[in-house]
Formats: C-alpha cells, sequence, structure tokens
C-alpha cells in the first residue's frame, strides 16, 4: 500500500537543509544570544541572519520581525498587544467569521475585557467584502485583523485593499498570513499590513517557531514579562535551534514560491477535475480563482467526513476534515458554516492540500481512493 501525504496545510515533514542548520546550531551555537562573549555573539549573528531572512521574505525590515514561539503566539500579541497598547483611543476591534482560532478566541477574550468585535460575513466562496469592512469601522475601531488565506478553503482575500482603506482610516491593520506564505507572495508593503503573523512548520521548518511583522512605529503592549530579549515584546531566552530552523525554512520558501506555486496550482487543479467529473454531487469549496495553489476542500453530501478521512488513511492517504488545530471536535467547521453549507454538509466535507512530497502519480492514486471511499459510503 501507497503512503501519501495530502495534508500539507496541517503541517509539513522539516527540510534536511533545515535540519542540518538546526543540527549545527544545536551542536556548535549553544552560547546565550544575550552573552557578549564569543559564545554569545556567535549565536547572535546565526539569530539576525534569521531575522534578515525573514525580513527579506516579506519584504519588511529586520528590526521589524520579532521571533514567536509560532502562529497562534504571534497572532495573539498582535491582537491582544495592539489592543491593549491603543484601548485609550478606541475598544472597537474588526475580525472576519472563517479566521483562525488563534484569532477568533484573542478576539472573545477581548469582549470579557470590555472590548468590543464585530465579526463580519463572508460570501459564499469565503472572502470578505472590502466594502462592507469599510462600513464596519466607527471612529473607536483601533484593529482590523483579516487573514491572507483560508487555512481550510484556501480563498484569498481583498488584503491589500482592505489595508488601503484602514490606513485612510487610521486603524491598524493585522493579517495571518501563516498559510499563504511559501504559496503566494507575502508584501507587507503592498498589502498595507501593520502586522503580519507567520510560522515555521508551514513551509518545512520546525514546529513551535514563528514571528510577527510589527511595522516601525507601531505600538505593542507584551503578553509576557521578564527579560529585553526581541526589543522586551516577546521575552524570554531565544529558541536559537528554532530560529535557525526557521530562518533556513523561510529563505528556502521565498527563493522557490513561484516554481513550487505553478507546479501544485497544475497538481490541485487536476485533483479538481478528476474528484468533480468522477464523483457525482461534490462541491468544492472556496473561491474558484482567488485561491491557494495547494489547498482543495471537497464536501460529498451522503458522506461523514471524519469516516472519509479513515478510510483515505486505510488506503495510505493523508488528509483531514478541516483545521488541526479542531480535529476531533464533532461540530461541523466553522469556515464551511460561514460560506453558507448546512451542517450535513460541512460535516461530509474533506481538505486536500498538497506540497513538496506529492507527484501526479500521487493525485491519480488519491482521486482513485477517493472515489471508492465515497461509493462505499454512500451505498
Amino acid at each position: 500500500m501507497r503512503n501519501i501525504y495530502m495534508d500539507h496545510a496541517a503541517t509539513t515533514p522539516v527540510r534536511r537543509e533545515v535540519i542540518e542548520a538546526m543540527t549545527d546550531a544545536l551542536r556548535e551555537s549553544f552560547g546565550n544570544p544575550s552573552s557578549v562573549h564569543q559564545f554569545g555573539r556567535t549565536v547572535r549573528k546565526r539569530v539576525e541572519e534569521a531575522r534578515r531572512n525573514t525580513a527579506e521574505a516579506i519584504q519588511a525590515k529586520p528590526k521589524e520581525i520579532y521571533f514567536t514561539s509560532g502562529g497562534t503566539e504571534a497572532d495573539n500579541l498582535a491582537i491582544l498587544g495592539a489592543a491593549r497598547a491603543h484601548a485609550e483611543k478606541g475598544k472597537h476591534i474588526v475580525t472576519s467569521a472563517v479566521e483562525h482560532h488563534a484569532v477568533l478566541d484573542a478576539c472573545h477574550f477581548l469582549e470579557k475585557q470590555g472590548f468590543e468585535v464585530t465579526v463580519l460575513p463572508v460570501d459564499q466562496f469565503g472572502q470578505v467584502s472590502a466594502q462592507q469592512l469599510e462600513s464596519a469601522l466607527r471612529d473607536d475601531t483601533i484593529l482590523v485583523s483579516i487573514m491572507h488565506a483560508n487555512n481550510e478553503i484556501g480563498t484569498i482575500n481583498p488584503i491589500e485593499e482592505i489595508g488601503h482603506i484602514c490606513r485612510e482610516r487610521g486603524v491598524l491593520f493585522h493579517t495571518d498570513a501563516v498559510q499563504s506564505l511559501g504559496k503566494i507572495k507575502v508584501d507587507v508593503n503592498r498589502l498595507n499590513v501593520d502586522l503580519l503573523t507567520v510560522t515555521g512548520h508551514k513551509i518545512y521548518g520546525p514546529k513551535g517557531t514563528g514571528a510577527l511583522f510589527i511595522r516601525e512605529g507601531i505600538k505593542i503592549d507584551p503578553l509576557v514579562h521578564g527579560g529585553g530579549q526581541e526589543k522586551s515584546i516577546r521575552p524570554g531566552t531565544e529558541n536559537v535551534a528554532g530560529i535557525v530552523g526557521f530562518g533556513t525554512a523561510i529563505r528556502l520558501a521565498a527563493s522557490e514560491q513561484e516554481e513550487e506555486a505553478e507546479r501544485l496550482s497544475g497538481l490541485r487543479d487536476r485533483l479538481v477535475d478528476e474528484v468533480i467529473h468522477s464523483i457525482p454531487d461534490t462541491r468544492l469549496n472556496g473561491h474558484p480563482t482567488m485561491r491557494l495553489p495547494h489547498i482543495a476542500n471537497f464536501s460529498f453530501p451522503g458522506t461523514d467526513g471524519e469516516m472519509l478521512v479513515q478510510g483515505l488513511d486505510f488506503k495510505g492517504v493523508a488528509v483531514s476534515t478541516g483545521s488541526a488545530c479542531t480535529s476531533g471536535s464533532v461540530d461541523p467547521s466553522h469556515v464551511l458554516v460561514a460560506i453558507g453549507l448546512e451542517r450535513g454538509t460541512a460535516l461530509a466535507s474533506v481538505r486536500f492540500s498538497l506540497g513538496v512530497l506529492t507527484t501526479q502519480e500521487d493525485v491519480e492514486y488519491a482521486a482513485a481512493a477517493l472515489r471508492e471511499t465515497v461509493q462505499m459510503l454512500r451505498s
């Protein structure tokens, strides 16, 4: 039986180059980056090299990059940190119904602290309307957080337009670019963002690593206290090996992004064609054109998503029902509900996410395995 991994939106295998860089950092660069002696200075150079790699990948300045433990922490730092730092100007925040729970739960937490949150709906494709967002802004709005691209259905939002609106109104704008980084171009200046989240394990880097872009001049309150690391915005002794691995992964992802995106979009389209034409009553979720090159989310009424995942796993194909962060939940995906799917259809959905491991033969095998599994469940 073949073993085919098609869950790259959940996490990715760590690249050989990344492992080598991390191994070297663990063996040779054991000093504390804050130490002023030669052992500390050597490590500090490696941390700053990773910071430069990260900045170059998103067209930022190195001093605007703050390393974190991953996307969830970076999202929380952006939202909670910005809200607390600017609360004297107002307590209104705008986000969308399809955000990652790292954003939604942070906003819900702020509601308990006296903030007001407007959650914008999305259209049938999962896209936020820039016009609706502009209408939702108020004099006391201090922050907008809209994801660059959705992790479950792959829909890309009009971030550049939204960012322009926020800038004209003097409102801070954050975007979660965890899923888009390395798949499509991420340029913090073109996107007009003040805060942007990235993580390592979606781009063939180590888990537990990530970064927050904070535009120069933007005030953010730290979530933790106890040291001067990361300019006191994210204190604590740095995870040097993780940062080195992340810096290596993001450098490679940026250099290969255009070519790999073209390859993945071709494989994704092949998968979509195979599934749509061979399995009756199939729904493709997400925007038909404004979507990430590696994600295809399908609904198969008359089946059960969890059983589809298990059936495909039995045939050697690894997929998911949606975000790995909500795996095991008996509730339908909040993203699929937000785009208008009724409960039964939402629960009959699976996500294929392709990556560096995926070949055309894998796509053909997976499509055939899916067809057999759907027929079995429906019968």
